[in-house]
């Protein structure tokens, strides 16, 4: 019996003050997003219809967008579009905001126009228990014009996040160009070392993630430069982010981790259970 009920839809778009049609496209050819991926964007879980943290990931938006030098995208404007594709989608568990400069030349000038925000929903991704990341070859530019904003200049990202699924990884990481450990294509990365939980600071080029920002509070963390050689030494590891929010790292490349998930991350993980069960929007 073929089954005629109607299906709640999976992923929803929103853009030019509306939800689309399936199909329906949802920007410009010439916009600057599209041209040389002048533009910002935030991606966070969606819990039984709410975003989680949409305050910091507005925030964190509203920064980029000044860093990159472009127009502030209005706030009460994001969070009605926010409601509206969080309802069309029932089963999101994903919703990605995307705010770029709007139409502009095609090549590296902007044009003088307002800017384009589209927002997707889509279902949640599903990870791993441990996962097995690959350090790269490529280096993060800690000084760059970019560094600490979340653009939609991500070519670099998928570049690497591609090799390391060629050697069955998950997430890559990178370096600086101290030499230190940096941060993956879409996670921040902590350790164990000497039963202490470190981090890379902000300095070190990686992105002030949201998840990151919040274990920063809930748990003793140090920030500080991490040597690449301190991976072999490290006790445990994971990765956080707003999609994977605190996942045990196995392995890196062929050097397998002790225990995985350790002692230390599975009280952080619990810590941040809590914390998700607590408030939507700490």
């Amino acid at each position: 019996m073929v089954d005629t009920e109607p299906c709640d839809p999976v992923g929803a778009n929103w853009a030019d003050g509306r939800i689309l049609a399936p199909g329906e496209a949802a920007v410009q050819a010439d916009d600057h997003s599209v041209v040389v991926g002048d533009g910002v964007f935030e991606t966070t879980g969606v819990l039984n219809g709410v975003p989680f943290a949409l305050t910091r990931h507005l925030a964190r938006l509203a920064r980029s967008a000044a860093g990159l030098g472009i127009q502030a995208p209005d706030d009460t404007r994001i969070r009605e579009a926010v409601a509206e594709v969080v309802a069309a989608d029932p089963r999101a568990g994903l919703l990605r905001i995307t705010w770029s400069s709007g139409p502009g030349p095609l090549g590296s000038g902007r044009g003088e126009g307002s800017g384009t925000l589209v927002l997707s929903t889509g279902p949640g991704n599903v990870w791993p228990t441990t996962e097995k990341v690959h350090l790269g070859p490529w280096t993060r530019n800690e000084h760059g014009a970019l560094t600490g904003l979340k653009t939609t200049s991500y070519a670099e990202n998928a570049k690497a996040l591609a090799a390391a699924h060629r050697r069955d990884c998950t997430e890559a990481l990178f370096r600086n160009t101290a030499g230190h450990l940096c941060e993956g294509t879409g996670t921040n990365v902590f350790l164990v070392v000497d039963d202490i939980l470190v981090t890379p600071p902000l300095s070190s080029g990686c992105l002030a993630g949201v998840t990151r920002g919040l274990l920063l509070e809930l748990v003793d963390v140090v920030e500080r430069d991490v040597a690449l050689d301190e991976i072999e030494v490290a006790s445990e590891a994971f990765l956080s982010s707003a999609t994977r929010d605190v996942s045990p790292i196995a392995a890196v490349d062929d050097h397998d981790l002790p225990t995985a998930p350790g002692p230390v991350t599975t009280a952080v993980a619990a810590a941040f259970t809590d914390l998700v069960a607590r408030t939507p929007d700490p």
